[in-house]
């Protein structure tokens, strides 16, 4: 077994911090967790980090110079952004600096834990607010999902768990909730049933 993920949160809202730990929790319960409500003491102790979720608003600086600052004391970190905030040209800005993905506040913890599996695995996480506003978002197709992914799809319309699929695709488990994750947010998808009615509508099966 590995060292644990040290995860760092950073959020002014002692619940909504409360929130996001229980979540990292659920899906990484070896993380050692690490909490704080400023901009000062998340960008203190980012460089010690592997995945940071960070709100965009607190004390201590700009959500822009922030966040900014916090991805130059951490640059091999996975740092997803969680806010209530949604400008679009701060966070394109943002996704350019070099952050890994945003969620709304109002997230589920099942989309927050896909979120944190597809940036822990090399993705990004973004929302359909960052899609190109001069063209129409393209509906998902096959194309998006490599020959794995498509595997992974197909199970996924059967019904079967992430153990089931393990067994059948002789991969570990924790490498399906990769896939899994991937191929949600290939397909837009907000849960695994949302996915696997997406796939059957593209034939995937």
């Amino acid at each position: 077994m590995g060292d644990p993920l040290h995860v760092l949160i950073c959020d002014d809202h002692p619940l909504m911090a409360q929130a996001l730990a229980a979540a990292v929790t659920a899906r990484l319960p070896e993380s050692q967790l690490v909490l704080v409500g400023n901009f000062p003491d998340a960008i203190a102790a980012a460089p010690s980090a592997q995945l940071i979720l960070a709100d965009l608003a607190m004390p201590g600086a700009t959500p822009r110079a922030g966040i900014d600052a916090i991805v130059a004391a951490a640059p091999a970190a996975r740092i997803i952004v969680v806010s209530g905030l949604a400008d679009e040209a701060l966070l394109r800005g943002l996704v350019a600096s070099g952050i890994a993905g945003f969620l709304p506040k109002s997230t589920s913890v099942a989309v927050i834990g896909a979120a944190i599996d597809l940036v822990l695995a090399g993705g990004r996480y973004l929302p359909p607010l960052l899609a190109d506003p001069v063209r129409s978002k393209p509906p998902p197709t096959r194309d998006r999902l490599s020959p794995r992914q498509l595997e992974v799809a197909a199970l996924l319309v059967r019904g079967l768990s992430n153990k089931e699929m393990a067994r059948q695709l002789n991969i570990a488990p924790a490498t399906i909730k990769v896939h899994v994750a991937q191929v949600m947010a290939a397909l837009d998808a907000e849960n695994r049933t949302s996915a696997a009615i997406k796939a059957r509508e593209m034939g995937i099966a």
